[in-house]
């Protein structure tokens, strides 16, 4: 396989597992869209269908279901909310004209079964009274639960799920908040590991953990993958502009928000400080107490609302117990249910209402929120409040806003003047719903529902317009390494450093050249097996390439280990170098702040630690992986062209503090520990390392003085001030400024950020122990040209190849202010000239 092969593999959608059906067998009860669906469903085996409320989803589900079973000659199990039951029942019966689906609790009621299609609820799948592996086809009903990746319910899923041949999944509102959730579904139809499709397609902030965000140049690739496995349809011309919209047009939808004032006389104690009024948006604590205070000015607003139409239908939304008893007291005649009904009860009375044999009904979202159709004599709807949780609230507005609803279905929200800002969050939610919904419409009108139209259009983010611009003291190259370091020539680099990508943890450029982007780490390496030779060749015979690496934490709600676990980079590339001919010499470690790193990954926690020690790890430092391509005499070891230091610029001092690293204080004294508790906290951190390399170490005083800053406030939750410094500094660096990166530039400039920068102290210590002035310095991933930027303001030359575009744009501009700093005279230089010339 050659380079472009290799890239081609990496285009994926998702594979067709199913099978085609003849169109004729098909229920003719299904409208042209519905019968669409089913067939583009049956064909990829394991899909989604997401359509609008009213589409017939539920109809679809069940010949899904039939169809599959009966090619696969065994049963089909329909999951579902219990309140949706009797939707299943009388569809399959009335509609479709089948058998009525049996309702089964354990898997001894499955076996004993005569009917083909089966439905339960999420409950009994989740608890282990239903085996979905003994099904031949399954499908979710409102599959909105899977979209929490970390939830009970979806983890128990993936597993149980797994394998099963034929799967659906259903819902009219998936993920409407957040792109990111998509992709959790696409886990449970086995369709891209969660993580890996997590890292394929969202930036992740260094910062914090799980703050991620969808790469902008990235959207439409996304957009595409999903629609390879997911069917968005808002009406039946979405899938066939021939198809007829007659009937699928929506009503006017008015939204009422209703705010009421909170009385501001009452001071609120919060942590020793006074406050006005509890902010709802704080917690929560503070949003509960805020609901439990204003009940009664919330229910009378509500009975105000349905007073004024005493004669329309009313679904009234309450959250709590108490609202549900305040409700009654103040509307006597309202029909209402609760979770320790009996069932058959809660049944009856959805139904009645639903075909308007009573006129108001209280119920919960949790409850009544997914699959009732309440349109057909209900268009008002009353919150008696609000929370973050949109999903929950868009699936009950559409419990009467949906297709054959004949009247304007009018909304009324009530909520108190301090929860604006879940008000304000509902509506930016309700913002991203309607986009997310419209870009994926747009996509399958201009693709269709051929995967080899979305193949075609992914295979043109491969490869790049090389660009070239040539300084002085520096080449800069807009291309993919493996094809730029190709063209170079033999023996030509004095030194390689660079800091390598991880196989799929960040993806760099919207494109599939780009190292970051591949299925895994044995993928990534894959790619690399077409590098590393190259980068051999061109490095001179007995120099150094120094590789910058990390080893990578990888989650225990993906690799199913249920604990955070270390995936070691650095030793799977010693073995790749060496493999391809490198010579390992050994390895520099960087030390890394614990603080900092639990900010982000949240695998160290303090407050995990004292629950169960034995989960925890230790932080993972940086490396620098030192590796040299035999010199041409191995007699004496030295390189073709050695690094060479004068005695006079390289002390025998120096070299004996870097061998030993036994460095003394140059004060008369050490710091003691009452002056280090003194100091500010920014200069702690330096302060301390210094002190704990001249003491001799004791733990129970680094201990207790790390108490003792905690009880002056003096020890940050964001980084560590107290991490001890290292004796051995040519093995192990404990200085390298974090903060001291190109990214610092960037951010002044509001530009782009890496996520991934590379330390300056790191890159400059180096280019000192690695080359002498002159040398060609090389990094393949140049990212916003650090190394080579650096080498020039050493007085080296830099080369860098980078594909992201902004990234070398940047770099560019990095390399050329460099150069100028560097060619730019100085006082000195004209002084040195006019001396040269009395001389002469």
């Amino acid at each position: 396989m050659n380079y472009i092969e290799f890239l081609k593999t990496k285009i994926e959608l998702a594979v067709d597992s199913g099978f085609e059906v003849d169109k004729s067998k098909i229920n003719k009860a299904l409208k042209p869209h519905q019968a669409d669906s089913v067939a583009w469903a049956l064909k990829g085996g394991r899909r989604a269908l997401f359509e609008s409320f009213g589409l017939g989803k539920t109809v679809q589900e069940l010949e899904f279901c039939h169809l599959a079973a009966e090619h696969e000659n065994g049963k089909a199990l329909i999951v579902l909310p219990l309140g949706v039951k009797q939707e299943f029942t009388q569809d399959a019966a009335n509609v479709l004209g089948y058998g009525r689906p049996r309702y089964v609790r354990t898997m001894a009621e499955v076996k004993e079964s005569k009917e083909q299609i089966l439905l339960t609820n999420y409950e009994r799948v989740r608890d282990g009274d239903i085996e979905p592996s003994y099904f031949a086809a399954t499908s979710l009903d409102e599959a909105s639960v899977l979209r929490s990746f970390g939830s009970k319910t979806y983890q128990t899923f993936l597993d149980k799920f797994k394998n099963v041949k034929y799967k659906l999944v259903a819902t009219a509102t998936p993920s409407p908040n957040r792109y990111k959730e998509l992709i959790h579904y696409a886990g449970y139809l086995e369709v891209m590991d969660t993580g890996q499709a997590l890292t394929r397609f969202f930036q992740r902030d260094s910062t914090k953990a799980n703050n991620l965000t969808l790469y902008p140049n990235m959207e439409d690739e996304f957009w595409l993958w999903v629609s390879s496995w997911a069917l968005f349809v808002t009406k039946p011309s979405d899938i066939n502009l021939t198809y007829s919209d007659e009937g699928y047009e929506l009503p006017p939808l008015k939204v009422n928000w209703h705010e009421i004032p909170i009385k501001y006389g009452d001071a609120v104690d919060k942590n020793g400080q006074m406050s006005l009024f509890n902010e709802a948006a704080a917690g929560l604590k503070e949003a509960a107490q805020v609901k439990r205070e204003s009940i009664d000015q919330r229910v009378k607003a509500m009975k105000e609302i349905v007073d004024a139409s005493p004669e329309d239908h009313f679904v009234l939304w309450h959250d709590l117990e108490s609202e549900r008893h305040a409700i009654k007291k103040a509307l006597p005649e309202t029909v209402d249910i609760y979770g320790s009904m009996d069932y058959d009860t809660r049944e009856q009375r959805v139904i009645d209402f639903s075909q308007g044999r009573t006129k108001l009904f209280a119920t919960k979202k949790s409850l009544s929120g997914s699959g009732c159709n309440f349109q057909r004599y209900c268009h008002r709807e009353i919150f008696l409040g609000i929370d973050y949780e949109f999903n929950d609230f868009i699936q009950a507005i559409h419990r009467c806003y949906r297709f054959l609803q004949t009247e304007p279905v009018v909304i009324d929200i009530i909520y108190m003047e301090n929860e604006r800002e879940i008000k304000d969050v509902l509506i930016e939610k309700w913002k991203n719903h309607n986009h997310m919904v419209e870009k994926m419409i747009e996509i399958v009108k201009k693709y269709g529902l051929s995967s080899a139209t979305m193949e075609k259009r992914l295979e043109r983010k491969m490869g790049v317009k090389t660009v070239r611009v040539e300084g002085k003291n520096f080449i800069a190259v807009h291309d993919d390494c493996v094809e730029e370091t190709r063209r170079m020539e033999s023996n030509s680099v004095d030194l390689i450093h660079t800091s390598i990508p991880f196989g799929n943890h960040y993806e760099y450029s919207a494109n599939y050249n780009d190292f970051g982007h591949n299925q895994n780490t044995e993928r990534f390496f894959e790619q690399m097996d077409f590098l590393t030779p190259e980068l051999l060749r061109v490095l001179r015979p007995g120099r150094v390439a120094a590789i910058h690496v990390k080893d990578r934490v990888l989650f225990g709600n993906v690799t199913g280990t249920g604990m955070p676990t270390i995936e070691p980079f650095h030793a799977l590339c010693i073995e790749h170098y060496m493999k391809h001919g490198f010579q390992y010499f050994g390895m520099i470690t960087v030390v890394t702040d614990v603080v900092r790193e639990n900010n982000q990954t949240y695998r160290l926690g303090w407050s995990e630690q004292c629950k169960d020690g034995s989960k925890m790890g230790v932080g993972c430092p940086e490396y620098i992986l030192l590796f040299r391509k035999l010199p041409t005499d191995r007699s004496n070891a030295y390189a073709d062209e050695p690094v060479k230091k004068s005695k006079e610029e390289y002390t025998r001092a120096q070299w004996q503090i870097d061998a030993h690293a036994y460095w003394r204080s140059s004060g008369d004294r050490l710091i003691s520990k009452e002056e280090l508790k003194e100091l500010p906290v920014e200069s702690l951190q330096q302060v301390y390392r210094q002190y704990s390399r001249e003491t001799v170490y004791s733990y129970a005083d680094h201990v207790k003085l790390a108490e003792d800053l905690d009880k002056n406030d003096k020890l940050p939750a964001i980084f560590m001030v107290v991490a001890p410094g290292a004796w051995n500094q040519m093995e192990v660096w404990d200085d390298i400024n974090r903060m001291r990166t190109l990214n610092t530039n960037q951010s002044r400039r509001r530009a782009q950020m890496h996520v991934c920068p590379l330390q300056l102290d790191i890159v400059e210590r180096i280019i000192n122990r690695y080359s002498n002035e002159g040398d060609l310095v090389y990094d393949p991933f140049g990212g916003l040209m650090t190394v080579p930027m650096t080498a020039v303001k050493m007085h080296r030359k830099g080369y860098g190849c980078e594909l992201n575009p902004d990234y070398f744009r940047d770099g560019v501009g990095y390399l050329q202010e460099a150069e100028n700093e560097v060619d730019t005279p100085t006082l000195f230089d004209f002084m040195g000239e006019e001396t040269n010339g009395s001389n002469t």
